[in-house]
């Protein structure tokens, strides 16, 4: 068992979980929990490089968990020094070193009607998480992200995803407008959602291969952006809200676009 806070195993799993460049540098991420765990370990073991059990959690896996784990490298930690570790406020029991999943644009455009989304300068992990989660239940295809947006694996995203980041394709475009350019090249429409646009999102057909443009939380999508778009869309507003929180438009447009 590993008890001090001091461990290197421990050290580097903190710098995992603190710092994105770690993260990149080695390809891998941490994930917490036991649902994201066990998925990995019986869906994606491959992805898996090695988990680390607090002490009470340990004490509390089922038999048939246990024989699970036989397939896995792992290790146990004092409950003081996992909770030294560990990003939540209470624990939930196991911590795993994961490798990132490594995904193309073709993994995105299979067929005709591939719906995308596409995120503009999106800082909020929160927002990112739900946005993932939601687009694995509307069915999306995948998600593009500017290369200045938040961390895919970043400890909060990972959590919000509920393990959503392991099945949904995601890359970053270090040319923004460039992968816009592309994805009009491969067929693929696409609607900007945006404050000052004439057209209500109930108005397109969606048809075919299309990608919802959703921005910045606080500045929107950048003049950019939104001249490469083929239609702007709007949210209609009542009352004296001037707009939706991001993750909450993403939502209403990933399943619009599939009816």
């Amino acid at each position: 068992m590993i008890t001090s806070k001091t461990n290197p195993q421990l050290k580097y799993l903190a710098t995992l979980l603190k710092k994105r460049s770690a993260r990149e540098a080695d390809r891998v991420f941490v994930c917490e929990g036991r649902k994201m765990f066990f998925e990995i370990l019986t869906q994606r073991p491959e992805y898996l490089v090695k988990a680390y059990w607090s002490e009470s959690g340990a004490a509390e896996l089922a038999d048939a968990e246990r024989a699970l784990m036989l397939a896995c490298d792992w290790e146990t930690v004092s409950d003081a020094a996992f909770c030294a570790v560990a990003e939540t406020v209470t624990p939930q029991g196991v911590l795993a070193i994961v490798r990132m999943p490594e995904y193309t644009l073709s993994d995105m455009l299979k067929g005709e009607n591939d719906r995308l989304v596409i995120l503009e300068s999106l800082r909020d992990p929160g927002n990112l998480g739900t946005i993932l989660r939601t687009a694995e239940a509307a069915g999306i295809g995948g998600i593009i992200l500017s290369a200045d947006s938040v961390d895919t694996f970043n400890p909060k995203t990972v959590r919000s995803t509920m393990g959503a980041i392991l099945r949904v394709p995601f890359l970053y475009a270090e040319d923004f407008p460039q992968m816009l350019a592309e994805l009009k090249r491969r067929g693929v429409t696409l609607y900007a959602a945006h404050l000052q646009a004439s057209v209500p999102y109930t108005e397109p057909k969606y048809p075919g291969r299309c990608g919802i443009l959703i921005g910045n939380e606080a500045n929107g999508l950048t003049a950019e952006a939104t001249a490469l778009a083929d239609v702007r869309i709007r949210i209609p507003m009542e009352g004296q809200a001037e707009s939706l929180n991001a993750a909450i438009a993403a939502a209403i447009l990933m399943y619009h676009t599939k009816l």
